[in-house]
Order: structure tokens, then sequence, then C-alpha cells
């Protein structure tokens, strides 16, 4: 069974936070491949007037994720979710033979008791 490392954002631009946090995660965790989930639009962000189209932040990240193991995605567009909850079931359901393990910036925990389920 795989091991698939997962990092939810907007990537508003991807930076190098976001990549170190990863590599780390892979190393740390013996994760088999790790899935950047860039959000085609964050529920607590709504109306931000700021946010860069879902296609420029993916260029972002697969910029940022060059010569990396980090897979960058737009899945949640492809899955109709916009709640990390219905993405994690939608993604068990599509990908029964891996194993998942979220992992979350320190940044969301402020507000994690706003997340959905």
């Amino acid at each position: 069974m795989k091991t698939t490392g997962l990092l939810g954002g907007s990537f508003n631009p991807a930076h190098g936070a976001h990549r170190s946090v990863s590599l780390f995660a892979i190393q740390e965790l013996e994760l088999d491949e790790f899935w950047w989930l860039v959000s085609p639009g964050n529920p607590l962000k709504e109306g931000a007037k700021d946010m860069a189209p879902l296609s420029a932040r993916l260029a972002s990240a697969q910029k940022m994720t060059r010569r990396s193991p980090i897979q960058p995605t737009a899945i949640e567009q492809q899955l109709g979710t916009r709640y990390t909850y219905n993405t994690l079931r939608a993604l068990v359901g599509r990908y029964p033979k891996r194993q998942f393990v979220w992992i979350m910036g320190a940044d969301n925990l402020a507000q994690f008791h706003r997340w959905k389920d």
C-alpha cells in the first residue's frame, strides 16, 4: 500500500515553506509520494480580492516543486469538492489501495475550529 502525503491550500502563491514542510514530511514519515492539493477556492477565504486564478496558482506550485518528489494537483476541482472532509472521502474512495496522511501548516490551526466536519 502506498502512503501519500497531502498538503491542501490556496498556494497563492506556492512558496519555500510549502516545499520545506513537504520534503520534511516525506523524509520523516517515510512517505511514498506527496501531493499538493491546490484548492479551486477556500471557503474560509471567499471573496479574497488578491486570489490568483487556479491556473496561475497551479503553475506556481509546479514551478516550486520542480526536481522534487512533490506532485501539485487540482484534483479538488476534478472531484468537485470544496471542503477537506469531502476531498478526503472522495480520495479514499477513488484510491482504496493508498493510505493518506494529511499535513497541515500551523497557520490553519488558528481557524481549524471553523473547518467543516
